[in-house]
């Protein structure tokens, strides 16, 4: 007997080939690993005791009657059930798609935004598609360009996103519009970047901030309903940007660590160690502290190894104090730098962090975001470390966020979200004002210590978006040339408007349990933005480049 396994799109089914059936026997003995065959046979249950459990056609298997060997296969760069490098893998990723995990990420992409799709619709939503070839306005990444061939020495730019053009249809008056959007970035790469994306792309007329929230909650329980058959939480939690910072380091904590990050600056501003005392009292300074159940085992190697690690987050050092016996007060604490804090500090430091016997307390003194990078990434590695990380589905709604930040290099205030983002207080002169306490009408939807949606209301008024550039160091030429076509439809009867866009391969990416979005992408990039496949970027001919116009000048060697 031949036992072969033959799989299509719907999985896998065992093929028997009996000997007495000599020509389709005799076939069966070529085949090997990939080869594309059809087969005609008759379906039957397995004998006794060869019963498959763990495949979905393991009770049945097929007794083939005839065989056709349709196209053959070399041997393969590597087998399906090795593993092999990342670059490998995007190499051959036609390959790569055969495996079982991989199809299974992009049929739930594939089910994935279909749920969207049909959510949006049945809210009265409208799929609309804007322009791939457009305006630059590099305000946020880098554009990538395309020159114009017809209008020489003159360029278009890839999206970023569509939401000018999405702002535009809100003035045009479909209201509820949805997209499933190309967009294209030029910058630095991570696990959970692509030089071009997916996004849901949603704008709304006439509805609050509220409003908008509670839609897209909707939206989000009802993919993770459909998909995964997972309910999430009815409502999420919201939780102000200050708030986030202040307790996790981050404005996209991960609630499944309960571990939180608490001031202590008000308790060691007086003592004698400068490490503490410096950044205590000033008032872009921070000292917080972060509890570690069990942390008193820590051996010095692992408190060393994570003094190297907060040091990429720009921490100079990590302090920490083991809690042996509280009940003895500092005599039951082991920390080098218990002798420089006063009995008042120590108790107020163990009485906040609500330290027990048994456990460390870890401290961070710097700026403020030194202090937050270092100590919030921190938290996590603990979490994951330490088996703290819960399993569980944790949504958040993070709002009231800061109109602007400040780039102290350039001196002039920044769109913490996007220019077009409405302040919570509508007054332009209120905000011309005092732009650094401005609070923005956004919300940026969290799962799981990523952020997989932002949103905002938009700015519906002209007067409003010009003080808002004027505020970013846009004048009025430079905004004339770069939005003057959004800024003359703002005069014509633009109505509140206001929406979200949520990043489809990251969402997919929490949703598969995988570790990179190049894991739900079907043909993604490297973390240098190639593609190992097509050997992309490539030159081109010298005849392309002058029918564009255009000279290549490469950068001089170093040195």
């Amino acid at each position: 007997m031949i036992f072969a396994d033959l799989r299509d799109r719907s999985g896998l089914v065992q093929v028997v080939f009996d000997p007495d059936a000599k020509a389709v026997f005799e076939g069966a003995e070529k085949l090997r690993n990939e080869f594309v065959i059809r087969v005609t046979g008759r379906v039957r249950e397995r004998p006794a005791g060869t019963v498959n459990a763990n495949l979905a056609s393991g009770r049945i298997e097929i007794l083939a009657h005839d065989l056709e060997i349709l196209n053959r296969a070399d041997p393969l760069p590597f087998q399906l059930d090795e593993q092999v490098s990342e670059e490998v893998r995007l190499r051959y990723r036609y390959i790569d798609l055969r495996r079982d995990v991989m199809a299974k990420r992009l049929r739930l992409r594939h089910s994935a935004t279909r749920a969207l799709r049909s959510h949006l619709d049945e809210a009265g939503f409208v799929e609309i598609e804007t322009p791939m070839l457009t305006k630059a306005t590099p305000e946020g990444a880098r554009d990538y360009l395309v020159p114009s061939r017809t209008h020489a020495g003159k360029f278009f730019a890839l999206p970023q996103s569509p939401q000018i053009f999405k702002q535009l249809l809100m003035v045009a008056g479909f209201e509820r519009y949805y997209q499933v959007a190309r967009c294209f970035r030029d910058e630095d790469l991570r696990a959970d970047r692509q030089p071009d994306f997916t996004q849901l792309d949603i704008e709304t007329s006439f509805l609050s901030q509220d409003e908008i929230m509670a839609l897209m909650e909707g939206l989000i329980r009802h993919l993770f309903r459909t998909a995964l058959a997972v309910e999430l939480p009815d409502p999420f939690p919201r939780m102000a940007y200050a708030e986030a910072m202040r307790r996790y380091g981050s404005d996209k904590p991960d609630l499944r660590v309960a571990l939180e990050l608490v001031d202590v600056g008000d308790l060691v501003a007086g003592c004698d160690f400068k490490v503490f005392a410096a950044p205590a009292k000033d008032p872009k300074g921070r000292v917080a502290a972060l509890r570690v159940p069990g942390g008193a085992a820590m051996p010095r190697s692992q408190i060393d190894e994570y003094t190297a690690y907060v040091a990429r987050y720009g921490a100079r050092g990590l302090a920490y104090v083991k809690v042996n016996e509280r009940a003895k007060g500092r005599d039951g604490l082991q920390s080098p730098i218990i002798k420089f804090l006063s009995d008042a500090a120590v108790a107020g430091i163990l009485e906040r962090t609500g330290a027990q016997d048994g456990e460390l307390i870890f401290f961070g003194a710097d700026s403020a975001k030194v202090v937050g990078d270092a100590l919030g990434a921190l938290r996590l590695r603990l979490g994951t470390d330490l088996k703290l990380v819960a399993e569980a589905w944790r949504p958040l709604w993070v709002v009231d966020f800061p109109m602007f930040e400040r780039d102290e290099e350039s001196k002039r205030w920044v769109a913490m979200h996007h220019p077009f983002t409405s302040p919570a207080n509508l007054d332009p002169e209120a905000l011309r004002a005092q732009p650094g306490d401005a609070l923005a009408k956004a919300y940026d939807m969290v799962l799981n210590g990523s952020e997989i949606g932002g949103g905002s209301v938009r700015i519906h008024s002209q007067a409003l978006q010009s003080t808002v550039f004027d505020l970013l160091g846009i004048d009025h030429e430079e905004a004339q040339r770069k939005f003057g076509f959004l800024l003359d439809a703002l005069k014509y009867g633009a109505p509140p408007h206001g929406g979200i866009a949520f990043g489809i391969d990251r969402l997919v990416m929490l949703m598969a349990g995988a570790d990179s979005i190049r894991d739900v992408i079907a043909f993604p990039k490297t973390q240098t933005a190639a593609c190992p496949l097509t050997e992309a970027p490539t030159e081109v001919s010298e005849q392309q480049l002058r029918d564009l116009h255009i000279r290549v000048r490469m950068p001089a060697p170093a040195g």
